[in-house]
């Protein structure tokens, strides 16, 4: 969002309106050592041995009948067979023992813990994910003929055992993507009114804030209340920028505190700083201003814009400045979990080349299964043609390089779309994704019924396909 000293805040229905501008016998033991090495290795623990099924004896005379299956063992190779007739010249081997039951219970450390803050997303309070209690161990392999039992599966984690990021969410969430039942738009109610969302979930609790700077809450996703305003215009940013008001705000958490990551411009300039505020709690007291983190074409001239801020926290727990609006692009710097500041003098440049004029903006990081989806918009929110979109590429690296789903990267025009609008919702963009529930949820504004009409909040569902690449409702 570019132009807040544009847009009109109607305090009795709560809208914000756009001004339009933009085995054998003997080897018995042989096979047995090997059917024990294989339950340990994937039985996890508690992986007890049961008698190997042995060979049944001779038959008289010619060849001896087949001795019965073994019973099941306590958690290995089942109990040998009986043996078959009275001794003769050449017996066959009793057949294999029956599976055991179960491969035995898991030791006390069947799940792993999860990184504090590893998952991005707004899943949660970023405190470490609790380990899972003892993973089941695997069911025991049946025994060979004469030999040692296959070794059982692996034992799955308990709950919790595979979480991993913020809250102890799990690394993966959000439903797998079915085309013939595609991810929803939901209905909301309350208080809508919104330009550039961003949210973050606490508990049952989703705290939103947007441009202006205004707040909102919801415990259930769908229903939405006021609350107050974050903050209000601190002198020193309306003094360095001009600006008249706060844009497209981002709450995080790190460093044992809750950040809150603003904007202040003026329409059409790239003279921008990003600043933030803290606070201990997001349910009780109130943010205090930090004042700048960093500002462009301020001494210096800078082709690229700050604005439109992102936090994203790596697995090592660091956190990272994603920013930009225009010029060149997306962009992303460190920061000091400890201060909230920069850390370095390093700037990577994300995406860029939207639409081949550079027109993207509203950037979101969201880490899932060992990606970063770098979210972003296309085109024109607040003017124009209107055409406002949601694009998606990913990367392994925080820092990038990101590409699309057709391999093409961000940075030379590349973006697969998400999202686009209609003639009921136009101009759907600066999205913000969350985790709610252990599901996925794609949050962004648009305009309803035309170009003129109210900046809205809407929120659709988020799926993920085989490939890990997702699907939202929409517009």
């Amino acid at each position: 969002m570019k132009d807040f000293q544009n847009w009109h805040i109607d305090t009795q229905d709560d809208h914000m309106t756009p001004t339009p501008k933009r085995m054998p016998a003997n080897l018995f033991g042989r096979f047995a050592a090997i059917g024990f090495a294989l339950c340990a290795a994937c039985g996890i623990a508690g992986c007890a041995s049961g008698d190997a099924g042995g060979i049944g004896a001779a038959g008289s005379g010619g060849n001896g009948s087949a001795g019965t299956q073994g019973s099941a063992g306590n958690g290995g190779p089942g109990v040998a067979g009986t043996s078959g007739g009275t001794a003769g010249t050449s017996g066959t081997a009793g057949t294999s023992g029956t599976a055991g039951t179960s491969g035995g219970t898991a030791g006390t450390s069947g799940g792993f813990a999860g990184a504090a803050g590893s998952m991005a997303g707004r899943g949660g309070s970023g405190a470490a994910g609790r380990a899972g209690t003892s993973g089941t161990a695997g069911t025991s392999g049946g025994a060979g003929a004469g030999g040692g039992g296959r070794a059982g599966t692996a034992g799955g984690a308990a709950a919790g055992g595979s979480a991993a990021g913020a809250g102890g969410q799990m690394s993966c969430p959000g439903d797998v993507y079915d085309p013939a039942s595609p991810p929803a738009t939901l209905t909301l109610t309350g208080s809508l009114g919104a330009h550039d969302p961003a949210a973050y979930v606490l508990g049952s609790t989703i705290y939103l804030a947007a441009t202006g700077l205004i707040g909102k809450t919801s415990t259930n996703l769908t229903t939405w209340n006021n609350a107050p305003t974050p903050l209000a215009l601190p002198a020193w940013a309306a003094t360095a920028t001009g600006a008249t008001g706060l844009w497209a705000p981002d709450i995080s958490y790190f460093g044992g505190i809750y950040h809150l990551y603003y904007a202040a411009s003026t329409f059409g300039s790239n003279k921008s700083c990003i600043g933030q505020a803290t606070r201990a709690a997001l349910d009780s007291g109130s943010w205090a201003d930090q004042g700048m983190v960093l500002c462009s074409n301020m001494g210096e001239t800078d082709n690229w814009n700050a604005i439109d801020p992102n936090i994203v926290v790596d697995d090592a727990g660091t956190p990272w400045l994603e920013f930009g609006s225009f010029w060149s692009g997306l962009k992303m710097v460190k920061l000091d979990a400890s201060t909230g500041l920069r850390a370095d003098t390093m700037l990577y440049s994300l995406a860029n080349g939207a639409n081949s004029k550079g027109s993207l903006e509203g950037g979101w990081v969201f880490k899932r299964c060992g990606y970063y989806y770098l979210f972003s918009s296309w085109g024109s929110c607040c003017s124009g043609a209107y055409d406002y979109n949601i694009r998606v590429g990913r990367s392994t690296t925080v820092t990038g390089p990101y590409v699309d789903m057709a391999g093409t990267s961000l940075m030379s025009g590349g973006g697969t779309l998400l999202v686009t609008g209609n003639a009921s919702w136009v101009a759907p963009g600066h999205n913000a994704v969350i985790v709610y529930n252990n599901k996925t949820y794609n949050m962004y504004h648009a305009l309803k019924g035309s170009s003129s009409g109210a900046a809205t909040l809407r929120i659709s569902e988020l799926a993920w396909d085989a490939n890990g690449w997702p699907y939202s409702g929409g517009p």
